[in-house]
């Protein structure tokens, strides 16, 4: 029933017309003028419009001390992203039966977690069996984000899972674990043939490849710090994909017009299912609160976040670390998304403004995305 009343209400949306998006020059110098203003090293930003690619634009430097130009095919780290696109995935495997995302995990894995390594921390807490792959990808586990945060470095719960949103890495290292210790799985090759293949992203791996060094963009700090782009070896769901901004254009545009999933699978994604009242995304296990995060509907989707805005239901997502700076938003009923990709942090100063360019105002809750 609710499926349902969500696909009328999207189709109520899709009557009223789309604003026209900015010219593709306006764009660009939109872009380049705020990134000149933040001192941003170097970006791209692709344009999704009823699920089609209309632009793709790259800015400023790949590495700044040789001037080397950053260009559509430059590969960059998607950080986060990759946890979205893990859980596309994922619902591939949900399609075809071979994955329950409400069934526990003990229910794949051949042992009790506690008995691998890795998990041994969860020793005598029963309520690991409570995990399920939708639980994980709410980031309703319980789990902080990353175990090596806690003072002891152990992972443990914080609260019963799926009680409440939590962004957690640590969870999608489980997902990724119990796909190939119980299903038997080579996340890479799946990923690989699932995800990208099927997009047509020539340039993105789950894991470095030597061809991408060539054109290779560095990475900048909030302070101008340098740091060389990190050739991973160990594939990780929650973070390793190694990508372009012309590939993650394919990306979006695939998902968003449900590509490779049944109707309901790509509902399935997209639908709010966990509420959340968190001030702020980070930090993860803070109990702060904030009406505005109700007022917009705020809520965990699998792999993203949701909320209601005057043009439909919206999602989002982001990758972020010191010196990465990564967005997707999305409008579900125009498919429409912004994809910005950058090699410096400092990018997320101006994404507000340059995703209010494009898209218009929005309900987009950059409060709680960036803490600020």
């Amino acid at each position: 029933m609710s499926l349902a009343l969500g696909v009328l209400c999207g189709c109520a949306h899709a009557q009223a017309p789309a604003p026209s998006l900015p010219s593709n020059a306006a764009i660009d110098a939109e872009a380049r003028r705020l990134m000149a203003a933040q001192n941003v090293v170097g970006m791209g930003v692709a344009i999704i419009d009823r699920g089609w690619i209309v632009h793709v634009g790259a800015y400023g430097y790949a590495n700044l001390a040789d001037r080397r130009a950053l260009q559509t095919d430059t590969v960059m780290y998607g950080a986060s992203l990759t946890k979205l696109a893990f859980a596309y995935m994922v619902m591939q495997l949900a399609d075809e039966h071979r994955l329950d995302l409400d069934r526990s995990i003990a229910e794949y894995l051949p042992r009790p977690l506690p008995e691998y390594e890795r998990y041994r921390d969860l020793a005598g807490d029963e309520r690991w069996r409570r995990l399920t792959p939708r639980i994980i990808l709410n980031h309703a586990t319980g789990f902080a984000n990353f175990r090596w945060l806690e003072d002891d470095q152990r992972l443990r719960f914080h609260w019963a899972p799926g009680e409440r949103f939590g962004y957690s890495g640590e969870g999608i290292y489980l997902l990724q674990f119990v796909l190939e210790e119980g299903l038997h799985l080579d996340v890479k090759a799946e990923m690989q043939r699932r995800v990208f293949d099927r997009f047509g992203m020539t340039r993105t791996s789950m894991r470095w490849r030597d061809d991408f060094r060539p054109n290779l963009a560095d990475r900048y700090g909030m302070n101008g710090e340098t740091e060389p782009h990190d050739e991973r070896s160990n594939v990780s769901a929650a973070g390793s994909m190694d990508t372009t901004i012309a590939d993650q254009a394919r990306l979006w545009a695939g998902v968003v017009r449900g590509e490779g999933l049944s109707p309901y699978a790509h509902a399935e994604l997209l639908r709010p299912t966990l509420p959340i009242h968190s001030a702020h995304q980070f930090p993860t296990l803070v109990s702060d609160t904030d009406p505005r995060a109700d007022r917009v509907g705020l809520a965990a989707a699998l792999g993203s976040v949701t909320f209601n805005d005057a043009s439909g239901p919206m999602f989002f997502k982001g990758g972020h670390d010191d010196f990465t700076g990564n967005m997707v938003i999305c409008q579900e009923t125009r498919q429409r998304c912004v994809v910005f990709l950058s090699n410096s942090v400092r990018a997320e100063l101006i994404y507000p403004e340059l995703a209010r360019f494009i898209l218009g105002e929005t309900a987009m809750p950059w409060w709680w995305e960036y803490n600020r």
